[in-house]
């Protein structure tokens, strides 16, 4: 039964007896009736005020309800004027009964329910404020939790309110009662015993009301101490509403403990994905700052066994290559050496070898008891009872093998983190080998720098004693007018010689300083905008373009080759070059000029031409690398020289005169005569001699008009010899240039002759391959063949790079490649527009800094960022074309984050980024 139906029925029970009871007394107590009448009609309107409070609550709460619930806009508004009708009913009720009802009880009870009925009031505004605006988290919260809460509280305070004044009727009656006792005895009697039923059914009611309001009343308050997930429940079979507020708070509480449940599991998810990025992490920051593979690979194993719970780890380091690849143990964990065990394998020997050979993971488990790997301590010794072996991979390449073992199973997390940094290793140890071969190379390079500093101290010491034979001759100079004359002759000789000999010093000072930036500056955006088209992403390039772009990788091939012959002047001069001839098709240096100087004509506006006598033998014997190297030396000059025109080669057998036995070996075989003749700004006798020099060039300055080191004349002029020809060049300032290659024809019936003792030595001398040979050869390759997925720069995407580069080429190239992986570039020009870029944009998440930059270079950018406290901890890394020792260094003193060299390998490059913006 509903509170409103138990009220009334009780109420109906009391006023039944009570009207009994008025007119038993009615003709006995006249003049008692008036006085009753008043009385009565008072304690009655207090109790009508009192339940039009109940009632008026009620119904603001279904209104209210009904509002909350979207209805139409025109049962909007009547539902609105409802609920302001019945709070005014409300108002005008409680002001009434505070006037009439002036008890102590009573004002309390009724300041009471005026408080709680102020914050019903800004609650229910509450709440329609935050359906209307969407809030539905906030407003399920306050209407179904809050708001019950208060309109509970608010009507066990009306009930008192009721039941205060329905008691103080009864007392009213029962004065009433003593007044008339002695006159209507049988009267007084029913009176007593209609005035006691009542008193039980209102006692009844009140009692069967608070009991279920008190279960309610002790479960909630039980909640605020309960875990969570399990919660305490109503246990109220009653049909009324406190019967439906226990099955609300029941099914509450399930979805509470569901919720709960659910929370918890994410939770556990998000530990165990934490603890996996943060052990990636621990394992990508060990190789920074290592000098060398062992102290590597040691740390390696000593982080990663403790790390997934093993005992026991060997780590293998691949050896050799081809059939005599091998797998060598470099570094252990807890390693017991007085045991026995294998120190080597070969690629499919042993369990080990295998793994290297599948490429995959090999775990063994149970353990025999016998076998012979044991973990020790100080306490003993035991067989493990898991070992697993996985292949340490780079680019689908194995460079090593890990072997873990423990007593337990490793967990599904722990055998997680196993594949993932197994990458992270592979691509560690692969940085680590070829860090050590830069090392290597660049010892090799400081050996040279030093061998060149000798000999320009022994130019200063020619110098020096240039200098005392001239004072001699000045002494002698007295003896006669004659021998005077021949003396000053002399010294203006001997001064002319020491100027060219210190020019020329300062030329290669000037070379060796420039000349990494001057060759890997335009090389690195050749290599990075090649590499992007040769993909061809989109796959919008015909053929012919495809066939360009491979045109480009050679000629960026080539010219690496170049930068390693030319780096070391002193090799150059002592012909220490690989020579290896071969037979050679003349049409195929045809097509090797086509290929490789058409477009470039074209674009310029030019004409090639290509003309062959037609008395040429098909093929003849030399080098095809270094002819090519010489004649696109000699074709690029003229091209570079060459405004408008023509550019021709032009090959036919040179007369006898014109050899005149300058060429080496059989002096009766045939000569070959390469021209290359351009219409372009020509030389000046002058100059025409000094342009075959090391380091000079007609317009050497830094400001000339035509860029270059000067070294392609002399090591076309050093080549030339070395295959036992010549080069001569025929020019006139403004009137172009004829630069003609001569070189013998040896036909030995398939049998290669050697050209010269020169040609000896300089065969015998093999150079290992460059870093900067492997970069084209890993730039070149598709991304399948590296091992990359099409996928794997997604991690870049949304980031926002700042790039500092005085180089427009470069820039260009670089943001292309960027912004292909959805990454926001900004550019600056020097360090000075860097530092102004990265103050008004200070969400930039990298800067890629390049070094060498007019008005403010990179070093100095980098100082000046760090003494800036919202970048201290910002990622730099260091972009140059100098790749010596004490760049990287330098750089890192600054406060580079890390540093590469260029021509950069965009996959390198990306790879550096990830590290330094996930770590």
């Amino acid at each position: 039964m509903k509170f409103t139906t138990k009220l009334y029925t009780g109420l109906g029970s009391i006023l039944v007896l009570a009207l009994i009871l008025l007119v038993l007394l009615m003709n006995m107590l006249n003049q008692q009736t008036v006085k009753v009448n008043l009385v009565v009609k008072e304690l009655a309107e207090r109790v009508r005020m009192a339940s039009t409070i109940q009632y008026e609550m009620i119904n603001l709460d279904r209104e209210l309800k009904e509002l909350t619930s979207n209805p139409p806009d025109d049962l909007a508004q009547a539902i609105n004027n409802n609920i302001e009708q019945s709070k005014l009913n409300i108002k005008t009720a409680v002001e009434s009964l505070e006037k009439a009802d002036t008890r102590e009880k009573s004002q309390e009870l009724i300041q009471k329910f005026k408080t709680l009925y102020d914050i019903h009031d800004n609650m229910s505004q509450e709440i329609i404020t935050l359906q209307k605006t969407g809030k539905n988290e906030e407003f399920e919260k306050l209407f179904w939790y809050d708001m019950k809460q208060n309109q509970e509280r608010i009507r066990q305070i009306a009930g008192l309110l009721y039941t205060l004044q329905d008691q103080r009727m009864k007392d009213e009656l029962y004065r009433s009662r003593d007044t008339h006792s002695l006159a209507v005895k049988m009267t007084y009697t029913y009176a007593t015993i209609a005035l006691f039923i009542g008193l039980i059914i209102a006692v009844t009611l009140i009692r069967n009301m608070t009991r279920n309001l008190n279960r309610v009343a002790t479960v909630m308050t039980q909640v605020s101490s309960s875990k969570s997930d399990h919660l305490p429940r109503i246990e109220v079979t009653s049909k009324d509403e406190i019967g439906a507020i226990a099955e609300a708070f029941n099914g509450m509480a399930h979805s509470l403990e569901e919720h709960a449940k659910q929370e918890k599991e994410l939770k556990e998810k998000a530990e165990e994905h934490g603890w996996l990025k943060s052990k990636i992490a621990e394992i990508a920051i060990i190789s920074p700052g290592v000098e060398d593979l062992q102290t590597l690979v040691q740390l390696l194993i000593k982080k990663l066994t403790p790390m997934v719970g093993a005992q026991y780890g060997i780590f293998y380091i691949k050896e050799g290559e081809g059939n005599q690849r091998r797998l060598e143990k470099l570094a252990s964990y807890a390693a017991y050496h007085h045991q026995g065990g294998f120190d080597r394998f070969r690629f499919g020997e042993g369990l080990v070898g295998q793994c290297a050979a599948d490429q995959k993971p090999i775990v063994l488990t149970p353990i025999p008891d016998d076998y012979y790997v044991k973990i020790a301590s100080g306490t003993g010794m035991a067989t493990p009872n898991y070992i697993i072996m996985l292949p340490v991979m780079f680019e689908e390449e194995v460079l090593g093998v890990i072997e873990l073992a423990c007593f337990e199973a490793f967990t599904p997390l722990q055998e997680i983190l196993l594949h993932e940094v197994m990458s992270h290793i592979g691509i560690a140890i692969n940085s680590m080998i070829n860090h050590m071969k830069v090392e290597k190379l660049l010892q090799e390079s400081q050996a040279l720098t030093e061998e060149l500093q000798s000999q320009s101290e022994e130019l200063q010491l020619q110098q020096e004693e240039l200098r005392t034979v001239n004072e001699k001759l000045e002494e002698q100079y007295e003896n006669s007018e004659q021998k005077k004359r021949e003396l000053e002759k002399l010294s203006l000789t001997l001064e002319e010689k020491a100027q060219q000999l210190e020019l020329s010093s300062q030329y290669k000072s000037e070379f060796l300083a420039n000349m990494s930036h001057e060759l890997r500056t335009p090389l690195n955006s050749l290599l990075i905008l090649a590499q992007m088209l040769a993909e061809n992403g989109e796959g919008n390039l015909t053929p012919k373009q495809v066939e360009y772009v491979r045109t480009i990788y050679s000629s960026g091939n080539d010219l690496l080759h170049l930068i390693n012959d030319v780096l070391d002047l002193a090799k150059v001069e002592s012909g220490k070059i690989d020579i290896v001839p071969g037979e050679v098709k003349l049409s195929n240096v045809e097509g090797f000029v086509k290929r490789n100087f058409s477009h470039l004509v074209r674009q310029k506006g030019l004409q090639l031409n290509i003309q062959l006598d037609s008395d040429l033998p098909k093929t003849f014997y030399t080098d095809v690398h270094r002819l090519e190297q010489i004649l696109k030396n000699l074709l690029s000059n003229a091209l570079k020289f060459t405004e408008e025109g023509s550019v021709s080669l032009f090959v036919r057998k040179a007369d006898k005169e014109e050899v005149d036995g300058r060429v080496f070996g059989d002096q009766t075989a045939p000569v070959l005569a390469f021209s290359v003749v351009d219409t372009g700004i020509g030389i000046s006798p002058e100059k025409q001699k000094m342009i075959f020099e090391a380091f000079k060039q007609a317009d050497g300055t830094t400001s000339r008009k035509y860029g270059g080191t000067g070294l392609g004349l002399s090591i076309s002029r050093e080549l030339a010899e070395l295959l036992g020809g010549f080069i001569e060049v025929h020019s006139e300032e403004g009137a172009g240039s004829s630069f003609i290659l001569y070189l013998p024809s040896y036909q030995s019936n398939g049998k290669v002759e050697v050209l010269s003792s020169k040609l000896e030595v300089a065969a015998a001398y093999m150079e290992e391959k460059s870093f900067s040979e492997e970069l084209v050869e890993a730039v070149q390759q598709p991304d399948e063949e590296r091992g990359l997925e099409p996928h794997g720069k997604a991690l870049l995407k949304g980031k926002k790079v700042l790039l500092v580069d005085d180089d427009m080429r470069n820039i260009f190239a670089l943001t292309t490649a960027l912004e292909e992986c959805g990454i926001e570039v900004l550019f600056a020009e020097n360090g000075r527009e860097g530092i102004e870029a990265l103050q008004g944009n200070q969400d930039i998440d990298l800067v890629l800094m390049d070094i060498m930059m007019p008005e403010m270079d990179g070093l100095e950018a980098i100082q000046a960022i760090r003494k800036m406290t919202p970048f201290q901890t910002l990622p730099i890394i260091a972009l140059t074309a100098k790749a010596m020792k004490q760049n990287k260094k330098q750089c890192l003193e600054a406060g580079a984050s890390d540093y590469i060299s260029k021509p950069i390998n965009l996959d390198q490059l990306f790879s550096l980024m990830q590290v330094w913006l996930y770590r």
